[in-house]
């Protein structure tokens, strides 16, 4: 049993590592900055209203955008 634990938890970690990755190393348009920034203003924190409104861009995508830019961290 600990076998397969051992298995399962870096296949899934690897996933989500290699997925939020591709999502950070994908470049926005001026354009879609700027829709990001006025819809967040209008919608807040709505990820996957925001990316509804640019074709191709993932709920993920966006946040991860956002909180790379706009995060504060002290």
């Amino acid at each position: 049993m600990a076998d397969v634990d051992h298995q399962t938890s870096p296949h899934v970690s690897a996933d989500s590592t290699e997925q939020s990755n591709q999502a950070c190393k994908v470049a926005f348009s001026e354009d879609e900055e700027t829709l990001i920034t006025r819809m967040y203003n209008l919608v807040g924190e709505r990820w996957s209203l925001i990316a509804g409104r640019i074709p191709g861009r993932t709920a993920e995508e966006i946040k991860i955008y956002w909180t790379s830019r706009y995060s504060i961290t002290q």
